[in-house]
């Protein structure tokens, strides 16, 4: 990959350690996680939890994450067939559009769009196309989507809430992005790592959406939802028939996410089930200072 140097993230975080500037390049937070969960992870450290977990994740993360998206999304989905464990978001969507993408493959983005996105198609042999989101508002112009679309269009991949413009859509957004590709051999693969951080009216999902979540992969992050990116924790959503295909790259990037973390985030959820219920108001209260 000659065209690629150092990711974005990297050059300004060190330049805002340098400058002893406010880092807004990188999105990890400056307020502590919740002292009870880091109390569960040391616990799992300290009793002997620390061997490899099975390579989609501990059984008992992906029963908590069952019940946390019937929870939000009232949509029920199998811990064993369609949950994926992954070592952050970041490997979540890497192995997706690696399972999915072939040379010559057409993936559409919407732009600005996070970077790891295109040299990862790139990789896969696949060619970015993109739709450019502009100000205000920031919300897609879906016949300008529409007019990208061939018959070598194999993904797309979407953001919301959106990095980095905050931006969210809307139902209308999903049901105009299904009725332009139902037609056609499109997957989507949607990137929800802020969908509980928010301001005002939850965030939409493809999870909701009965069309998309049958021909989606929805990447979430533990990392972003409990203020903990340190610990790269992350999750895909898929049904049964791509998971396997996902799976297949996953036990070979990085077979599977640290134990003890995922046993103390499966304790945490399961004893506190509306723990991500208070983002949304935390994330206002914190803005308001």
């Amino acid at each position: 990959m000659p065209s690629v140097g150092t990711t974005i993230f990297t050059k300004m975080s060190a330049l805002a350690a340098e400058k002893g500037a406010i880092n807004l390049s990188q999105g990890f937070p400056d307020f502590p996680p919740d002292a009870r969960l880091l109390a569960r992870a040391s616990t799992a450290i300290l009793t002997g939890n620390n061997q490899y977990s099975p390579m989609t994740g501990l059984p008992m993360l992906r029963d908590a994450i069952v019940q946390l998206v019937e929870r939000h999304y009232g949509r029920i989905v199998s811990s064993q067939d369609e949950i994926t464990v992954t070592s952050g978001a970041s490997e979540a969507i890497f192995d997706a559009i690696a399972a999915l993408i072939r040379d010559g493959d057409e993936v559409v983005l919407f732009d600005p769009a996070y970077d790891l996105y295109e040299p990862a198609v790139t990789l896969a042999g696949g060619v970015c196309k993109r739709v450019t989101l502009t100000a205000p508002d920031f919300r897609p112009d879906w016949q300008a989507f529409a007019s990208l679309l061939t018959d070598q269009t194999r993904l797309v991949i979407i953001n919301t809430p959106h990095n980095p413009t905050g931006s969210c859509w809307q139902a209308a957004d999903l049901e105009s992005l299904w009725q332009a590709i139902a037609s056609r051999d499109i997957y989507v693969l949607s990137d929800e790592v802020y969908e509980f951080i928010h301001f005002g009216e939850s965030a939409v999902s493809v999870h909701k959406h009965a069309g998309l979540s049958t021909r989606s992969l929805v990447v979430s992050s533990f990392g972003k939802s409990f203020h903990l990116t340190g610990w790269k924790v992350g999750y895909i959503i898929a049904p049964a028939e791509l998971t396997v295909e996902l799976r297949k790259v996953h036990q070979f990037v990085s077979f599977c996410t640290a134990t003890p973390l995922q046993q103390a985030l499966a304790e945490h959820l399961l004893a506190l089930p509306d723990a991500s219920d208070e983002l949304g108001g935390f994330t206002n209260k914190s803005a308001m200072y």
